[in-house]
């Protein structure tokens, strides 16, 4: 394929990049705008197709249609037969997008918005807090879900109920931490909370199960920032690329009138991690999660290693409906990814929480939060420049160039932030 665009060396990469992130901020923390001019905001409604304008949180191309990835020298062109209505290939370390594919489109997420519900209550409770379930804890359970095997009036440790969550996609087990929680209310609340500080702007957590609901959203982008959110807590890590483990099973008499409590084992429904008739395990798969819903069709997000390069793949809802499609195609993004790590132009990056994100920037009025037109950069979208002049005009241009060395200083610490991913589990070693 013909190079679109020309190769850039790695220092003048990092300075455009530092200096088009520094911009960002400075629209986005020194200009005040009127609320008209502002993006509207996203409605919560999946659209039959990608909209025209898409948020840009993570950088104005990944708000685009279609797919956006950098063709140069030496890059390897894209898998073939990608049909997945939505998909985003990312550095899980460095946060670089290197390819998507409607990044931003907002589509049901199914049980891949268990890594929301995970990220956000995982540090609630020790894993060997136990709880006794009660009937009221399972009573919202949507019919036809997917199911652990929870029992009603039985005791289950906190580790054995995430182990249900991430392994079997239990939505009983998921049900049981939200009630330990204060209820579904309480806990969809805080997720939706949760997503807001991550700047994962595209989700709306109706259920925390992902079970179908009128109104619940997510994107590739999202899916996939939050799963280096949770990749960041070892707890996460581990559920996540365990393979099979035993979980308790119900008490009954023994021959002898004793009661007695076995366990069985359960297996992950991920098909990259545990293999398939059709789906080969994926050489250095570590998680994360899978999903399946009328509504969204497949999702999945995965995390692998290869030669010490970590990469993040979602992909959301492929139109063909081929057996495991889902993981075929994302394992076809994988390779691409490793295969063109270091020699492609990111085309965006994964943005930081707010919290990390209003440190570095200088503080000032900008567009409400959760608009279309949010800034990968900042904690805020960008709003549209006032035009005009006399003392308006010069206190912008006063207010920009009072930021501008502080600025640059945030816009350098993001482009170059690392998040590392400590004992990060392999269960796959390349042979």
């Amino acid at each position: 394929m013909a190079c679109t665009l020309r190769t850039v060396p790695a220092t003048e990469k990092t300075v455009r990049r530092s200096a088009l992130v520094a911009s960002a901020v400075l629209l986005s923390t020194a200009l005040t705008a009127p609320a008209a001019l502002a993006a509207p905001k996203p409605t919560t409604s999946p659209s039959a197709a990608p909209p025209a304008r898409m948020s840009v949180v993570g950088g104005e191309r990944l708000g685009r249609p279609g797919t956006q990835v950098n063709l140069a020298a030496g890059v390897p062109v894209l898998p073939k037969e990608l049909s997945a209505r939505s998909w985003i290939v990312a550095d899980a370390e460095s946060g670089d997008v290197l390819a998507a594919h409607n990044a931003h489109w907002r589509l049901a997420p199914a049980s891949t918005l268990k890594m929301l519900f995970a990220d956000t209550l995982l540090p609630k409770w020790p894993r060997t807090t136990t709880h006794r379930v009660e009937p009221s804890d399972l009573a919202d359970v949507g019919a036809g879900s997917s199911m652990v095997g929870v029992k009603e009036d039985e005791t289950y440790s906190v580790h054995d109920l995430w182990l249900g969550v991430f392994l079997r996609s239990g939505n009983d087990a998921v049900h049981v931490l939200s009630a330990m929680n204060g209820g579904v209310e309480k806990t969809v609340e805080e997720m939706n909370e949760h997503a807001e500080e991550l700047q994962a702007l595209d989700t709306h957590a109706v259920s925390p199960d992902g079970y179908d609901a009128p109104g619940q959203v997510s994107s590739a982008y999202d899916l996939t920032l939050i799963a280096r959110s949770g990749l960041q807590k070892k707890d996460f890590r581990e559920y996540s690329s365990t393979v099979r483990a035993q979980f308790p099973g119900e008490t009954k008499k023994n021959k002898k009138g004793k009661r007695v409590r076995g366990s069985f084992e359960i297996q992950n429904t991920n098909r990259l991690l545990s293999g398939d008739y059709d789906v080969p395990v994926y050489q250095g798969i570590a998680g994360v999660k899978n999903g399946n819903t009328t509504n969204a069709g497949a999702t999945f997000t995965g995390v692998a290693e290869r030669d010490g390069k970590v990469l993040l793949v979602t992909v959301m809802n492929p139109r063909k409906k081929e057996s495991n499609e889902v993981y075929k195609e994302t394992a076809r993004l994988f390779d691409w990814g490793f295969a063109a790590a270091g020699k492609v132009e990111p085309v965006g990056e994964l943005v930081p929480p707010r919290s990390v994100a209003q440190a570095t920037a200088a503080p000032g009025p900008s567009a409400s939060p959760g608009e279309a037109g949010g800034t990968g950069a900042g904690s805020k979208p960008v709003a549209s420049a006032h035009t005009g002049g006399g003392a308006d005009g010069m206190g912008v241009a006063l207010g920009v160039a009072g930021g501008v060395v502080v600025l640059l200083v945030g816009g350098a610490f993001l482009v170059n932030r690392r998040w590392p991913l400590p004992d990060l589990v392999r269960r796959r070693p390349r042979p």
